[in-house]
C-alpha cells in the first residue's frame, strides 16, 4: 500500500502518528454489545463513534503501558444522529443514535425463538447514506431452566477495590484485563451455578449489571473470557469521556437498579439468584428488588469486602431473609458454594465438577 504521509499537511501526519502510537482509530465506527431476547422482544445496544480505541494488539507487565491502554479506553467521541442499521435474519431495521453515541435495537421475531447466541451485524452510514463501517454483535436467548443470575461485577468476581478510590485506580493503572484476578473460587462457584439443574448444552444464562461504564466492555469481556467465567450478557453504565476518567464506577447506582428490573420483567416466568458485595450499594439494591418482585427472588449473595459497612449489611440482609430468600454473606466464595449446594442450586454432580469447561468460555 502507498504511503501518502508525504502529501498529508504536517499537522495532519503528527495527529495521524499521535493516534497511531495511543492505540486510536479516528474515523466512524459502531460498536455492538451482547444483546438478550425473550418472547416478546429481542434487544442489542452499542454505540457509534468519530474517535475511540482500537483493539489491543498485545498485553504487557509494564505499568506505563497498562495506564496507556486504560486511559486509551476514555478517549472517545461519540456521534449524535447517526444512522444505524441492523440486520437479523434477512430483515433490515434502522434507527439513529441518541445524544452521546448511543442506539438500541428493539424487535419482535416469530416463536418459538432459537435458543443460545446468534449473531447480528450491525452497519453505520455517513450522513450521505453511505456505509462506513460494520461491526458484529451477539444476541442470547437464553435456554428454559431453573434459575437465572444476575452477577455485579467489581469486588464481586473481579478483585477491585471500589469503597477506595485510590486503590481503585492504581490497579485500574497498573493491572490489565489478563493480570486482573478473580477472587479465589469464584471462577468454579459461577461455573457449578451455570451448570446447576441443567446440561452443559443448555446453561443457565448470566447477567452482569454494573455501575462500570461502557468504556470497560472489551476489557471486561477479556478479563470473563480467559478467566473462563460464564458467558453472559453485559449491560454497564453510560459512557463517559475522558475528563470523567477518576469518576469510573462511582455514579448512577440507581440506575442499577432499572437495568435490573428490565431483565427481570424480561423473563417473568424465571427465578434469579442475585450475587453483589458489600462495598457500594448492592444489598440495598437487592433488599429492593426482593420487595418489588416478591416470589422471584431465589437467593441473594453478598461478598463481604468493607469492614465499615458489615452491621448495616447485614441488617438490610435481615429483612431480605425475612421476605423469605434465602442469603449468603461470605467472605470466600468457598462458603458461597456450600451454600449454593444447601439450598440446592447445585447438587453433588455440580460439586464433582472441576473448573475450565469449554462450554462456558468466552
Amino acid at each position: 500500500m502507498q504511503n501518502n504521509d508525504h502529501i498529508r499537511p504536517k499537522g495532519m501526519r503528527l495527529r495521524a502518528r499521535l493516534l497511531h502510537w495511543l492505540g486510536l482509530h479516528f474515523g466512524l465506527q459502531v460498536k455492538v454489545y451482547h444483546g438478550y431476547g425473550h418472547t416478546e422482544q429481542m434487544v442489542i445496544y452499542g454505540h457509534v463513534l468519530k474517535l475511540g480505541p482500537k483493539p489491543p494488539r498485545r498485553y504487557r507487565k509494564s505499568v506505563v503501558h497498562n495506564a496507556i491502554a486504560l486511559l486509551r479506553l476514555f478517549i472517545v467521541k461519540p456521534v449524535a444522529g447517526a444512522l444505524v442499521e441492523m440486520e437479523w435474519e434477512g430483515k433490515k431495521y434502522s434507527g439513529h443514535t441518541d445524544t452521546d453515541g448511543f442506539f438500541a435495537f428493539k424487535w419482535t421475531d416469530d416463536p418459538p425463538l432459537r435458543t443460545g447466541w446468534h449473531d447480528v451485524r450491525v452497519t453505520v452510514h455517513s450522513a450521505e447514506g453511505v456505509a462506513k463501517n460494520k461491526a458484529v454483535g451477539a444476541v442470547y436467548v437464553p435456554h428454559q431452566t431453573q434459575y437465572g443470575f444476575i452477577s455485579d461485577i467489581d469486588d464481586t468476581f473481579l478483585v477491585s477495590h471500589s469503597a477506595h478510590m485510590g486503590r481503585r485506580l492504581k490497579v485500574l493503572f497498573t493491572q490489565n484485563a489478563r493480570s486482573r484476578k478473580p477472587f479465589e473460587g469464584v471462577v468454579r462457584h459461577y461455573q457449578m451455578l451455570a451448570l446447576g439443574n441443567t446440561t452443559p448444552d443448555a446453561p443457565n444464562p448470566f447477567f452482569y449489571v454494573s455501575s462500570s461504564e461502557w468504556n470497560l466492555y472489551d476489557y471486561i469481556l477479556e478479563f470473563t473470557g480467559v478467566n473462563g467465567l460464564p458467558r453472559g450478557v453485559f449491560l454497564l453504565n453510560v459512557l463517559k469521556e475522558f475528563g470523567q476518567i477518576f469518576k469510573t464506577g462511582q455514579n448512577n447506582h440507581h440506575t442499577k437498579f432499572t437495568r435490573i428490573v428490565r431483565i427481570l420483567e424480561a423473563y417473568p416466568s424465571q427465578r434469579f439468584v442475585l450475587l453483589g458485595d458489600s462495598s457500594q450499594q448492592d444489598p440495598y439494591i437487592y433488599e429492593s428488588l426482593v420487595r418489588h418482585f416478591p416470589g422471584r427472588i431465589q437467593a441473594v449473595y453478598i461478598r463481604d469486602v468493607f469492614e465499615q459497612s458489615r452491621a448495616k449489611v447485614q441488617e438490610v440482609l435481615i429483612k431480605i431473609e425475612q421476605a423469605g430468600v434465602p442469603y449468603c454473606f461470605f467472605k470466600h466464595s468457598d462458603e458461597a458454594i456450600l451454600h449454593s449446594r444447601k439450598i440446592g442450586l447445585i447438587s453433588d454432580k455440580e460439586m464433582a465438577v472441576g473448573t475450565g469447561s469449554p462450554v462456558l468460555q468466552q
